[in-house]
């Protein structure tokens, strides 16, 4: 099967993005994977397909497939590449547009200067709902690691993340720790694991090992992760510029049930096509 895609990138989390309009079609995970693949397809952190709306009074729907072929719910870098994609395919004119994701509706917008800002809806902190095994309410919670015990905030983004600080983000244990707590089987849906060093009220430093993935030069919903949590602890004002190692975005949250907006790059890299074994 011959597949025509477009490479794209948000703050270098990259995305092979499928036109899912204009073509049906389904993938196995052994397809998805072999597009992911680095040496023998594409190469990706996630992939993208674009689907008419099953949702009334939105315009696409929008499926995520992490690197190991499995679903998620959400990915705020590439819901940014995906209202680009749309626009630059002829699939819509709109500037803000209605997306049907796994999590929820989100509204992605083009800026004038280029950038895209979404609506990534409110943070939620209640275990149960990230999923995360608990029986206390505290906002930070110790997790067991490695033979080592870290202190997390457990919050979700419409996917769940564990959020810890850092004094070094550089130094953190990233490659050995991320998929221990990925695993944790005190969250029983896995996590992004996030890393964050905070510089100052309005700007924090980040990495984030990612579900199905691994480590993301940037990663949308765990930079809104760490900012919520951040803002909770009291440690961070409003409007946060998040460095990561791909880029730099921007976070707003007013606190609350308010949702938290994403603002940064969506950039395409390259179109092409390729040809897909049956799996």
């Amino acid at each position: 099967m011959k597949l025509k895609f477009t490479k794209m990138q948000g703050a270098g989390n990259d995305f092979v993005v499928l036109d899912g309009v204009s073509r049906t079609f389904t993938l196995s995970p052994a397809q998805l994977r072999r597009l992911a693949d680095r040496h023998f397809g594409v190469g990706c952190d996630q992939i993208l397909l674009v689907e008419p709306p099953r949702t009334a009074g939105t315009d696409f729907r929008y499926r995520i497939f992490n690197a190991d072929g499995g679903e998620v719910e959400q990915c705020g870098n590439g819901a940014r590449c995906f209202v680009r994609f749309v626009r630059e395919r002829g699939l819509t004119a709109k500037s803000e547009i209605r997306v049907e994701t796994a999590a929820g509706v989100i509204a992605p917008r083009m800026e004038a200067d280029g950038e895209v800002t979404v609506n990534m809806g409110a943070p939620v902190f209640e275990a149960k709902r990230v999923p995360f095994v608990t029986d206390s309410d505290a906002l930070v919670q110790p997790l067991e690691v490695g033979g080592a015990t870290v202190e997390i905030t457990a919050v979700s983004m419409g996917n769940p993340h564990a959020v810890q600080l850092v004094p070094d983000v550089d130094a953190a244990p990233v490659p050995a720790q991320g998929p221990l707590i990925e695993h944790h089987p005190r969250f029983p849906q896995r996590v992004n694991a996030g890393y964050m060093q905070v510089e100052d009220r309005g700007r924090i430093r980040l990495r984030v090992y990612e579900r199905g993935a691994g480590e993301t030069l940037a990663c949308g919903t765990g930079a809104c992760a760490a900012v919520a949590a951040g803002i909770r602890r009291g440690l961070l004002d409003a409007r946060v510029r998040v460095s990561t190692r791909g880029g730099d975005l921007t976070i707003r949250w007013e606190g609350g049930d308010n949702p938290v907006w994403l603002t940064g790059p969506a950039v395409t890299v390259f179109e092409g096509e390729i040809e897909i074994d049956e799996c």
